[in-house]
Formats: C-alpha cells, sequence, structure tokens
C-alpha cells in the first residue's frame, strides 16, 4: 500500500502518545484507523467499517474517537472479511 498521508486522531495532549493512534490514506481514497499496531477500522468504496473493543480502555479510547456508535462495530469475522472483499 503507497500511502499518501498519515497523521495520528484523537485527543492526546502530547505527540509522543499520537503515534499509537494513527490514520492513513491510500492513492484510492481508502482510509484506514490503527491503533498501535492493528488495524480497528476503515473506509474503502464507499463502506466504513469499524472492530469491536476486545483490546482494552486504550483501544476503547481510540475506537470511541472514530465513531462513538458501538451499534455499528464488528466482530472480528465480519471486520477481516469485509476488509478481504473491499481490498481485493
Amino acid at each position: 500500500m503507497k500511502t499518501m498521508n498519515a497523521h495520528s486522531y484523537g485527543n492526546y495532549s502530547s505527540e509522543n502518545y499520537g503515534v499509537h493512534c494513527m490514520t492513513m490514506r491510500d492513492e484510492y481514497g481508502n482510509q484506514f484507523w490503527f491503533s498501535y499496531d492493528t488495524l480497528v477500522a476503515f473506509m474503502a468504496k464507499g463502506e466504513f467499517h469499524i472492530r469491536k473493543n476486545i483490546w482494552g480502555p486504550t483501544t476503547g479510547k481510540h475506537l470511541n474517537w472514530i465513531d462513538t456508535d458501538k451499534s455499528i462495530r464488528e466482530n472480528g469475522d465480519e471486520f477481516e472479511a469485509n476488509y478481504k472483499r473491499l481490498m481485493a
């Protein structure tokens, strides 16, 4: 994936912590959100997908910064299937 831009998201008071919550947009306009090294949400071909939190409170905070609507969050299998379908 050739990255066109990357930056931190969220509300950390220090950029040192911001490296744990990065978002990147590729050359096709797809956007990817990471908590630490884990892909937790993405927007591709007009579809937005976000994982349910299985990790802990810090990743939960990152997920809430991306989208607060917990009703749209997907389990791991559903999230991965949507990623494979849209990125194929």
